[in-house]
């Protein structure tokens, strides 16, 4: 019997299958899945049926957030100008966001980004899958719900700039992500989004391997051609597209590589509490050691600035109602 054919969630043409049989490469779910691209506007998709209980229960029994404490949160601090470019440190949607103003960030994690923006004028929320926040929201004093997001808990309007970093990856529908998102902006308001580059080097040199595939958390792949094809049908503006990657990205990608498992099994770089191989823990020291001479740094910022980094940065605008 002959399957339906799959459709982009972006633009709704006929997708073809890219991948075959990705897995989870750090954490051990069990599963399998396809990776569909699409030839028309380039956005990569994992055509999975998660609903949203499913999704809940897939970062916090797999995430590794539920050991986290307290002490392991370090908030962000404010840095200087030729500091953050070497590190790539604008690649954090955070990092873009102006003083004063209210915001929302979605998946806001452990909630740092929020105590960073407090400290600048801002009044900040945060919304998170993760039920293990729960707790450490509350120890921080911190406006979190814990949960999807749903755009009809806000009011319209209400908010100066919305931030998804490294979000909308994770959604099924990203299209009604970013219809809710405009929702709740204000006129002029401010979307900022981060996402991984599937048109980069590192998509195309690593191949199933890239460490931003992260099957199944990740199922949205944007290329600049989705991007403002999801932004357009959302009713936003696409104000400005740049390719900035952090430099600790590459350092990840090399120790992901010598630490990728067998489906069902856990990362010994990303898992907590998995252990690693001799090999792992010998060549884990020569790739830590070229990050330290600053190898890294040097190639992340040539490609960034050739556009083909891993990490795309998306500033969107809703319009003032003419």
């Amino acid at each position: 019997m002959k399957s339906e054919p799959k459709i982009c969630p972006i633009c709704g043409a006929v997708t073809r299958l890219d991948l075959h049989r990705l897995y989870d490469d750090r954490y051990g779910y069990s599963g399998s899945f396809d990776l569909q691209a699409c030839e028309r506007c380039g956005h990569r998709h994992v055509p999975a049926e998660f609903k949203p209980r499913h999704l809940g229960r897939l970062y916090t029994q797999f995430y590794p957030r539920a050991q986290m404490t307290l002490d392991d949160l370090k908030p962000h601090q404010e840095t200087g100008w030729l500091f953050a470019w070497w590190n790539g440190e604008w690649s954090a949607a955070f990092r873009w966001v102006p003083r004063e103003v209210r915001v929302l960030d979605i998946g806001c994690g452990s909630g740092q980004t929020l105590v960073y923006h407090r400290t600048r004028g801002c009044q900040a929320f945060g919304v998170e899958a993760d039920e293990n926040v729960r707790e450490l929201a509350a120890r921080q004093g911190l406006d979190i719900c814990v949960g999807l997001f749903d755009a009809s808990l806000y009011l319209p309007g209400s908010f100066d700039v919305v931030t998804l970093d490294q979000v909308i990856e994770h959604t099924v529908d990203p299209l009604e992500l970013l219809r809710g998102v405009a929702r709740i902006l204000k006129p002029g308001g401010t979307a900022i989004l981060t996402t991984p580059n599937v048109t980069g080097v590192g998509a195309r040199l690593f191949g199933r391997y890239w460490v931003h595939w992260h099957i199944p958390y990740h199922l949205q792949f944007f290329s600049p051609q989705s991007m403002r094809c999801a932004a357009e049908a959302a009713g936003l503006q696409t104000q400005k597209r740049r390719t900035v990657t952090s430099s600790e990205w590459l350092n990840y990608q090399w120790l992901h590589l010598l630490s990728y498992p067998s489906q069902g099994q856990r990362s010994a770089f990303w898992s907590p509490g998995a252990r690693p191989c001799f090999l792992y823990c010998k060549a884990r020291r020569l790739f830590v050691g070229l990050h330290r001479l600053f190898v890294n740094h040097l190639v992340t910022r040539v490609l960034d600035a050739l556009g083909l980094g891993d990490n795309q940065v998306f500033i969107l605008r809703k319009p003032v109602a003419a």
